[in-house]
C-alpha cells in the first residue's frame, strides 16, 4: 500500500512514516524513513530575539504533535516508524526543559533546574547531538523514601536533570499517540485531567443503578511491572526501534542507594518523568481494554469504572456480576505479574438502596471506601435524593498534621509573621484540594488543629513564653485563612 506523501516526505506532514499492521506485529516492514531535518543550533541574540525564537519553537512543537495525533486518530492500528527525530529536536528539548518542575529534587548529578539552565542552548545542542548519534546514556536514579499513610516508606526514584529533559520530550511525543487510545475512564497523569475529574466521575457514576462497589488497588504496581510485557505493549503502536531502545535504557539504568548501584530487572522507578505514562500504557492493555470488553460481554446490569493510576473504583448493579468480575480480574492480573492489594481491595454494598436494604436486614449503615484522599459514604441532599458524600480521609488528615507538627518544631524560633505566612500557604493548599461540597466540617477541624499545634509551638519557645488563647485567636484570625469550598458539585462540573 502506497503511503500518502506530503511536505518533507513524511506521512501526515512531519509525523514520520507509519505502517498499517496488526497490533501483534513485532517489526515494521520496509526501511525506516530518515529524518528530514537535523536539529539546528540557536544563533546568538538579544533577549527579545530569544523570546521570539522560544515562541516560534513552541508553535513548531505543538504543530508537530498535532500532526502525530491526527495520524493516530485516523488509523488506530497505525505503527509509527519515525518518531525519534521529534525527541531530539532542539525545539522539543527546549519545551521539555521548561515543562519540568523547577523546584524538584536533583538526581545523582546533583544538578537543579536552574543550574542546568545556565548556558541552556549549548547544553541542549550537546544533548541533541548525543541523542542523534546514539551516544546518550541513561544514568541510574537516586532512590529516596517518603512516608506512607500506614507508616511504611515509599521508594521514590529521583532522575538526573538531563534524563528528565529527554524523558519529558519522549512523553510529549508518545502522549500525542496514546491520548487517542486511552480509555475515557482513565484519569491518572493525563493532560487536561486531574484527580478531581476522577472524583467527580465516581460521585456521579455511583448515583446510577449501582448496588456494589469494588474499591481496588494494585499492590506495588510500579515495582512489579513486567518490562518484557511493557515493551510488547509499546510495540503495538511504536515501530521506531530507537524509541523502544531509549525506553529500555531508562528501565535498565538501575537504582543508586547508599552508594551502591542495584540493577532493575522489573518495574519502573516511581517518581520518574516517564514512569506515569509507562504505567498507564501497561494498565491500558492489562486492565482498561479487558475491563471495557468484560462489562460489555459479561454484564447485564450497569457497570461504571474509574481508574486513577494504579487505584480504581468499579460500581456494579448486580452482586454476582461484581463477584465474577473480581475473580476474573485476579486471574487476568496474574498473567501479567500483577496482584491486587489484599488490605486495600474490598467489595462492599454501596448505592441508593444500600442503607434501606441493610436496615431491613438489621445491619449497620453502609460501609465507606477511600479514593484519592477522600472517604466516600452514602448520603442524601436537601431533597432527600441519594448522593455520594465525601470527607477528608482520616489517615490523610493525621498524616498532614504530623508533617505540620514536625515543621513547626524546626521553625519554632523563627519570627511569628514568617511562620504565620507559611501556615497560611499550607491551609490554602489544603483548601484547594479538599474544598469539596460537604467537607466543610473536616476543613474547619484541620484549621483548628493547626492553630492548636502553633499555640503549643509558640508556648515552648521559652519558659515565660506561654501564649494565651486570647492572643492565639488574634494570630489565627490574621494568618490562618478560613475554609472555603473551592470546587463545584460533581454533576455541575461534568455537565460543562
Amino acid at each position: 500500500m502506497r503511503s500518502r506523501r506530503t511536505l518533507n516526505g513524511h506521512e501526515g506532514g512531519n509525523t514520520g512514516n507509519s505502517q498499517r499492521e496488526t497490533p501483534n506485529a513485532t517489526q515494521a516492514k520496509g526501511d525506516l524513513t530518515a529524518e528530514s531535518v537535523e536539529g539546528r543550533g540557536w544563533a546568538k541574540g538579544n533577549p527579545c530575539e530569544q523570546n521570539t525564537r522560544r515562541t516560534q519553537g513552541r508553535e513548531s512543537v505543538h504543530s508537530a504533535l498535532a500532526r502525530i495525533r491526527r495520524a493516530a486518530e485516523q488509523d488506530k492500528e497505525r505503527r509509527f516508524t519515525s518518531l525519534y527525530h521529534h525527541v531530539y529536536s532542539l525545539e522539543m528539548l527546549h519545551e521539555a526543559y521548561h515543562s519540568l518542575k523547577r523546584d524538584a529534587a536533583p538526581g545523582i548529578d546533583r544538578q537543579t533546574w536552574r543550574e542546568y539552565g545556565r548556558g541552556l542552548p549549548q547544553r541542549l545542542e550537546e544533548l541533541s547531538a548525543k541523542l542523534r548519534r546514539g551516544a546518550y546514556r541513561a544514568r541510574p536514579v537516586r532512590r529516596s523514601y517518603v512516608p506512607k499513610e500506614d507508616g511504611r516508606q515509599r521508594p521514590i526514584g529521583v532522575t538526573a536533570l538531563e534524563d528528565k529533559v529527554v524523558q519529558k520530550a519522549t512523553v510529549m511525543v508518545l502522549n500525542a499517540i496514546y491520548e487517542v487510545d486511552f480509555a475515557g475512564f482513565s484519569y491518572g497523569f493525563r493532560p487536561g485531567r486531574s484527580q478531581h475529574n476522577a472524583l467527580d466521575a465516581v460521585s456521579v457514576g455511583l448515583c446510577k443503578k449501582v448496588n456494589r462497589v469494588l474499591d481496588a488497588d494494585v499492590s506495588g504496581f510500579f515495582d512489579a511491572l513486567n518490562q518484557d510485557h511493557l515493551v510488547k505493549f509499546l510495540q503495538h503502536r511504536i515501530a521506531d526501534q530507537r524509541i523502544i531502545r531509549l525506553i529500555q535504557k531508562w528501565l535498565a539504568a538501575g537504582v543508586l542507594e547508599d552508594g551502591r548501584k542495584e540493577p532493575t530487572r522489573r518495574g519502573t522507578p516511581q517518581g520518574g518523568v516517564i514512569s506515569p505514562l509507562l504505567g498507564n500504557i501497561y494498565l491500558h492493555y492489562v486492565f482498561d481494554l479487558w475491563a471495557n470488553q468484560y462489562r460489555k460481554k459479561c454484564c447485564r446490569g450497569d457497570v461504571i469504572i474509574v481508574r486513577y493510576a494504579d487505584d480504581f473504583v468499579a460500581g456494579f448493579q448486580y452482586q454476582h456480576e461484581a463477584e465474577n468480575f473480581l475473580e476474573e480480574l485476579h486471574q487476568r492480573f496474574a498473567k501479567f505479574d500483577l496482584k491486587l492489594h489484599e488490605d486495600k481491595t474490598r467489595l462492599i454494598e454501596f448505592g441508593r438502596y444500600a442503607e434501606r436494604d441493610r436496615k431491613q436486614r438489621g445491619e449497620s449503615r453502609p460501609e465507606t471506601f477511600d479514593f484519592l484522599g477522600f472517604t466516600h459514604y452514602c448520603g442524601a441532599n436537601n431533597k432527600g435524593w441519594f448522593v455520594v458524600k465525601r470527607r477528608t480521609k482520616q489517615k490523610k488528615l493525621r498524616q498532614k498534621l504530623k508533617e505540620v507538627k514536625g515543621e513547626l518544631k524546626s521553625r519554632m524560633h523563627r519570627p511569628v509573621p514568617e511562620v504565620g505566612r507559611w501556615l497560611g500557604t499550607v491551609l490554602t493548599g489544603h483548601y484547594n484540594y479538599f474544598g469539596v461540597p460537604g467537607n466543610m466540617d473536616r476543613m474547619k477541624a484541620f484549621r483548628g488543629e493547626v492553630a492548636r499545634l502553633w499555640k503549643r509551638s509558640l508556648s515552648r519557645r521559652s519558659q515565660k513564653g506561654y501564649v494565651t488563647w486570647e492572643r492565639m485567636k488574634r494570630l489565627k484570625k490574621r494568618y490562618l485563612p478560613v475554609p472555603k469550598i473551592t470546587h463545584p458539585y460533581p454533576d455541575q462540573r461534568l455537565r460543562v
